[in-house]
């Protein structure tokens, strides 16, 4: 149970998909909370707004997708965090990061576990989320997912189950320290099978394309508009699906929570509006 003479919880990326959710969950919980983005002005490369941390000792870090050069951009601001007195980190990190070196999740979690703080590491596989945000269009326009992760099997998650392991964590770093929950959905499946899902649950056929890296990078930059640091992460993400290294299940939300996490169908149908 939260002690209420703690100090807040800082939750970083606090507009995001998971940072939203967590930050709702502690409030509803009782939990002080401050939301490095939304309460206070907060920026990872700006010295001056270091001063959010002066009073937190656990914090729920979301790594900015802009930021790529971790060395640079984001450890000074952890070192600060340090130094002001926090003691835990919850990490948002994702599945298999401790394998994939290329990814920027990696560098933070080697200096997490060299730094002195205690600290979890939530490693949730693919958000479905991604389907209903950074693809929405390609879906809800081009009746297509345009994804470079061949026949590869996903164990999709969905935000709300990845947010509960994490607020678990945040309420409880005793319980959770030097702990790495890898919160998954309850199926690995491939993107043909998820678009034959989106394509029962909105009546239209959805396809499938299979495309390539190259191919995926140009639509990525030139038609979803992501940043190349960003759309060079999703490919390294894909691409360890591709290679069938994503298809991992865990009962780890089952474990933390207590409770089973939704499946992709469920989901599919709770979000159908997005794709219309």
């Amino acid at each position: 149970m939260y002690d209420t003479y703690m100090s807040p919880i800082l939750v970083t990326g606090a507009n995001g998909n998971i940072g939203s959710i967590v930050s709702a969950n502690l409030r509803a919980a009782g939990v002080e909370v401050r939301t490095a983005d939304l309460d206070t002005p907060f920026d990872f490369t700006d010295r001056q707004t270091w001063g959010v941390f002066e009073g937190i000792e656990t914090m729920f870090l979301v790594r900015p997708p802009a930021l790529s050069n971790i060395s640079r951009d984001l450890i000074p601001s952890l070192d600060a965090a340090r130094r002001a007195g926090v003691h835990h980190v919850v990490l948002l990190s994702l599945q298999g990061a401790e394998h994939n070196k290329v990814v920027p999740h990696a560098k933070i979690e080697a200096w997490l576990r060299e730094s002195g703080l205690t600290w979890t590491f939530v490693r949730p596989s693919f958000f479905m989320e991604n389907l209903s945000t950074t693809h929405a269009s390609d879906i809800r326009d081009r009746d297509s997912i345009i994804v470079p992760a061949g026949n590869g099997r996903t164990a999709f998650v969905a935000a709300h189950d990845v947010a509960a392991v994490a607020t678990a964590a945040l309420m409880n770093p005793a319980e959770h320290a030097f702990a790495a929950w890898t919160p998954t959905g309850p199926d690995a499946l491939t993107y043909t099978q998820v678009a034959e899902i989106l394509t029962t649950t909105l009546g239209r056929p959805i396809r499938y394309p299979k495309p390539g890296v190259v191919r995926y990078f140009v639509h990525a930059t030139r038609t979803l508009g992501l940043p190349m640091p960003m759309a060079a992460v999703t490919c390294a993400i894909y691409t360890v699906a591709r290679l069938g290294k994503a298809d991992g299940l865990t009962d780890d939300v089952q474990k933390v929570t207590g409770r089973a996490p939704v499946d992709f169908t469920e989901w599919a149908h709770d979000h159908a509006d997005v794709w219309q």
